[in-house]
């Protein structure tokens, strides 16, 4: 007897193909599917998301003995994630697209047509851990510190917790590919992507001017009293905290502290200056349902490759949140997810807004 019919998404990577094997093996029933969410004519190199994706992905389910369809979301795809994106970039904020393809499609879209197969849970290749205790749902950090990816997965509800499965939770990466071999599939040792689909050689200001029709305008490099050091080539190509590529010859290096979008200006101070202790977070999702009555303490990790650091978080109206850190973060990034941990368990999170 079925455990339950699911539609897991399978990227061609090897994550996702171990995940489908064991929930096959341990009686779900499943069906593969692969989203295509780049056009033709974007480059994947060092990507994801490629037609040989898809191939290695149809392969896979065959092996194992599963149904497999290529659903075409490149519109929505746009519409939901570059175009985010691009706006975001512009607007001086740093985004995080991984978190938007997640929320908006795989969670979202790609749900939403797994129903209508009549498969009502969606497993993914993620490495997170889902653990329900009297019919509440937590989201918690994977078994591997390494792979853990609870960090993007914070917006997940209560309803879609109970209707998710991440069957590598408890995996590590090793034992994965492990896994992979021993079942012949031919993606075991494929490399893991490492770069944003739809930017695979890292350069922004091309996918912006691409889908705006439009170069950027330079504008002035200047210091926090207001002297001019340089030109910057568009305020997309600077991120909080950059130093590389600047191209500003000074007495001492200088990194970007803030955006000034209105001036068309980018602001450099010294290292030491990038250092803040506070900042507030917007469209916070707080994975238990309920927003806290007061003041938390907890942990708080302002980047994915970052551990979590001691803070308190403040709830504030309109789905908004003010963080203060025990001790002063370096480059506090607008546009990037400031995710809440109480231990290995993931509290919530929100963008973080200023």
């Amino acid at each position: 007897m079925s455990k339950g019919k699911v539609l897991i998404a399978m990227s061609g990577g090897v994550d996702s193909s171990v995940a489908a094997y064991l929930l096959t093996r341990d009686g779900y029933d499943c069906v593969g599917c692969t989203m295509k969410l780049c056009p033709d004519d974007v480059s994947h190199e060092g990507g994801c998301c490629t037609a040989d994706d898809a191939d290695d992905a149809r392969s896979v389910a065959r092996r194992i003995g599963i149904p497999f369809y290529v659903f075409n979301m490149t519109d929505l795809f746009k519409a939901n994630v570059i175009d985010r994106f691009v706006a975001c970039y512009r607007a001086g904020r740093t985004p995080n697209p991984c978190i938007d393809c997640n929320r908006t499609m795989k969670f979202a879209e790609l749900r939403r047509r797994g129903e209508e197969l009549g498969y009502d849970l969606l497993a993914t290749g993620r490495y997170a851990k889902i653990e329900e205790k009297d019919g509440r749902y937590r989201l918690k950090k994977a078994a591997d510190p390494s792979k853990d990816q609870s960090y993007v997965l914070y917006h997940l509800t209560q309803e879609e917790l109970k209707r998710t499965l991440f069957p590598l939770g408890h995996l590590t990466k090793e034992e994965t590919r492990a896994l992979a071999a021993e079942s012949g599939f031919l993606n075991a040792d494929k490399p893991d992507s490492q770069d944003i689909c739809f930017v695979p050689d890292g350069d922004y200001a091309a996918v912006i001017a691409r889908y705006t029709d439009k170069t950027e305008p330079e504008g002035d490099f200047i210091l926090p009293d207001g002297t001019v050091v340089g030109r910057h080539k568009g305020i997309s190509r600077c991120t909080v905290g950059q130093r590389r590529g600047l191209g500003v010859a000074y007495s001492e290096p200088l990194y970007v502290k803030r955006i000034l979008v209105p001036e068309n200006k980018v602001l450099l101070a010294r290292n030491e200056d990038l250092y803040e202790r506070a900042c507030t977070v917007r469209d916070v999702n707080w994975i238990s349902g309920e927003t806290p009555g007061e003041p938390i303490k907890c942990a708080v990790k302002i980047r994915y490759r970052q551990t979590e650091q001691p803070a308190t978080v403040t709830p504030l109206s309109d789905g908004r949140a003010k963080v203060v850190f025990d001790a002063p973060q370096r480059a506090i990034t607008p546009g990037q997810s400031a995710v809440f941990y109480d231990g290995d368990a993931v509290l919530g999170g929100g963008v973080i807004e200023s």
